[in-house]
C-alpha cells in the first residue's frame, strides 16, 4: 500500500487509477480502507477509486491528538497530492463525520457526498459514558483488549449476522496509544447539526434499521439539515458499517447516484 505525506502525516492509501471520475472512501472508526472492498470491487470499472487509512487507522499511524477537522484537511491534502481537483466521498460512520466537514471547508472541491450510519451530532451524553468505559477497559488490560470488550465493539459495529473474527484479530493488535488517540476524536467530536446547511454539495444518506451507535433518525437529520439531501435510505436490518455489512443494497443505491453526479459513470 501506498503512502504519502500529509499535513506531517503520512497516510497510507490505496487507488485503482485510471481516467474515470473520482470516488474516496472515508472509513470507520477500527477499521482501515479496506472495509470498502466490496465497492471498489463493484465501481472501479467506472471510477477511480481511492480509499485510505485515517490517523491512528490502519497503517496510519499519529503521534499527536487530532479531531475529525484535521481528518477533514487529510483527505482534502489527499486531493491534492494525488492531483484531483474534485471527488465524491463517501464515508461511513466517522468517515462521514470527516466527510462533512470537508464539504464545509471546500465545496468546490466534492461533487457529491453519500454519508453512512453517520450523525452530525456530538456524542450524547449517556452514549459518550458507555464508549468511555468500553475504551479504559479496552486499554486498561496488561494483555491487550478482553475478548468481552471486542465482542462488544463487533456488536455495535457489525450487528449479529456478519463474521467480526478477521476485524477482532486485528483490533487484539491495535496499539493501545492508536486507539486512544482516535476514541478521542470519537468521543470529543463537536456538533455541526445547525452548520449542515453549509454542505452544499447534493448528499446521499444510507442508514441501517438497526444501527446500534446512532439510531436512523441521525441520518435522517443530516438529510434534513444539508443543502440538498437526494435521498435517506433505511436498510432494513442493516447494521453500522452498512459499506461492509450490507454491500448490496448500499452500492445499489450509491450507483444512480454516484452515476448522476460524477460524469463518466454508468446508471
Amino acid at each position: 500500500m501506498p503512502e504519502i505525506d500529509v499535513n506531517g502525516q503520512q497516510l497510507h492509501y490505496t487507488d485503482s487509477g485510471g481516467e474515470g471520475p473520482v470516488v474516496v472512501f472515508c472509513h470507520s472508526f477500527g477499521m482501515d480502507g479496506s472495509m470498502f472492498e466490496p465497492q471498489c470491487a463493484e465501481f472501479a470499472g467506472d471510477y477511480r477509486c481511492i480509499t485510505w487509512d485515517e490517523r491512528a487507522h490502519g497503517s496510519s499511524r499519529t503521534d499527536r491528538q487530532f479531531d475529525f477537522w484535521d481528518s477533514a484537511r487529510d483527505v482534502l491534502a489527499l486531493l491534492d497530492a494525488l492531483q484531483v481537483d474534485r471527488a465524491a466521498l463517501v464515508g461511513t460512520s466517522q468517515g462521514g463525520f470527516l466527510a462533512l466537514r470537508a464539504a464545509m471547508l471546500a465545496p468546490q472541491r466534492l461533487a457529491a457526498l453519500a454519508v453512512l450510519g453517520s450523525s452530525a451530532a456530538a456524542e450524547e451524553p449517556g452514549q459518550k459514558v458507555a464508549f468511555e468505559q468500553l475504551h479504559d477497559a479496552f486499554v486498561g488490560g496488561p494483555e491487550g483488549p478482553p475478548e468481552q470488550v471486542l465482542e462488544a465493539m463487533a456488536g455495535i459495529c457489525f450487528g449479529d449476522r456478519f463474521d467480526a473474527r478477521p476485524w477482532k484479530a486485528r483490533w487484539r493488535e491495535w496499539p493501545a496509544a492508536q486507539f486512544t488517540f482516535a476514541f478521542r476524536a470519537l468521543a470529543d467530536r463537536d456538533d455541526i447539526v445547525e452548520r449542515l446547511p453549509e454542505v452544499q454539495a447534493p448528499v446521499l444518506v444510507l442508514h441501517g434499521a438497526d444501527d446500534r451507535s446512532y439510531a436512523p433518525s441521525f441520518g435522517a437529520a443530516i438529510c434534513a439539515g444539508v443543502a440538498r439531501c437526494e435521498g435517506f435510505v433505511e436498510v432494513e436490518g442493516g447494521a453500522h458499517f452498512l459499506s461492509i455489512t450490507d454491500p448490496e443494497p448500499v452500492n445499489s443505491a450509491l450507483r444512480p447516484f454516484l452515476a448522476t453526479h460524477l460524469s463518466g459513470g454508468s446508471a
